[in-house]
């Protein structure tokens, strides 16, 4: 089930929702929309809407990553949905049936920043929408506005504490971290710590060789990138792996776009491993450096039951 939390991801992403919810609230015929943030890529999002805010706190919840619905399918592969309520039954009828009287069509698409998906967005009409070429660039250019904002709030945050540790776990799920020291040879000790620890948690063969394979790169490219060490967190909750690479000095932004441009490249090639062995993964830059996380899921995921978080 969902449940509320905090104002998140970062201190100043109220002013940052609250403005684009005001955004979106300007989008012709809208009489509601949502808001969709991942959370390090894992198995939560944190959700917000119009009807959310109070004027003095936009509230949140979490909700799971692989529930049913267009936006959280949005989120997760950075496809567009939309259509009227029958164009969506076919799909999403549980989703559809939780729709308000006034609602005549959906669209959501995905909020995009350094070419990776941070989130999503919902637009709730109450009138009929052609969603044709041009409206859906106009739509697609909102995203990519709204992830550019985002991005600049993350950048300028400085997080009270810089620790894997200190991020919140999900109930019932795994997570181990891990402190690789600022020498080259502690890439083989961050390979070791993932291994072990994925094994003891039952995790199988070729999902913690991915992961080995996979960290090891992020690993190896944060200490390039700085004259510090680096901090891992592994996490599995309900079959999702989760694994994050934070430091404390990189500035580079990194861009999934340009993994491939130069496939001779020395520096880069570890990034294109990334891109092909995770089911997906991103990158978080703040004041204070980066994080770069990606995951490693089953085929099957279990559905989650937070529908009418999102639907109503």
């Amino acid at each position: 089930m969902a449940h509320t939390v905090a104002s998140r991801p970062v201190p100043e992403g109220e002013t940052w929702a609250r403005s684009a919810l005001s955004r979106l609230a300007d989008v012709p015929r809208v009489h509601r929309a949502g808001l969709a943030l991942a959370e390090g890529g894992g198995r939560r999002l944190l959700f917000t809407a119009s009807d959310r805010d109070d004027g003095q706190r936009v509230t949140w919840c979490e909700i799971d990553a692989y529930e049913h619905v267009p936006l959280t399918h949005t989120v997760r592969t950075g496809e567009a949905v939309f259509g009227s309520l029958d164009d969506l039954a076919a799909g999403y009828q549980g989703f559809v049936d939780h729709q308000a009287p006034q609602t005549m069509a959906l669209a959501f698409l995905p909020i995009v920043a350094a070419g990776h998906v941070q989130g999503g967005y919902a637009l709730f009409f109450d009138a009929p929408q052609s969603f044709d070429q041009k409206q859906l660039a106009e739509l697609e250019d909102l995203g990519t506005q709204l992830g550019a904002d985002l991005r600049r709030v993350q950048r300028t945050t400085t997080h009270a504490s810089r620790s894997l540790d200190a991020e919140p776990v999900p109930d019932d799920a795994q997570a181990a971290t891990y402190s690789v020291a600022p020498d080259p040879r502690a890439v083989a000790h961050a390979r070791h710590f993932a291994h072990s620890t994925l094994t003891s948690w039952g995790v199988d063969e070729g999902t913690v060789s991915n992961a080995v394979l996979c960290l090891s790169e992020l690993v190896t490219n944060a200490l390039l990138h700085t004259d510090a060490g680096c901090e891992v967190r592994v996490m599995l909750d309900q079959g999702v792996l989760t694994a994050t690479v934070r430091d404390s000095g990189s500035t580079v932004v990194v861009n999934p776009s340009n993994v491939t441009r130069e496939p001779l490249a020395v520096h880069g090639r570890g990034l294109q491993l990334v891109d092909a062995f995770s089911t997906r993964w991103g990158s978080q830059l703040d004041a204070a450096g980066m994080s770069v996380w990606f995951t490693l899921e089953p085929a099957n995921v279990g559905l989650g039951r937070a529908a009418d978080q999102i639907g109503r």
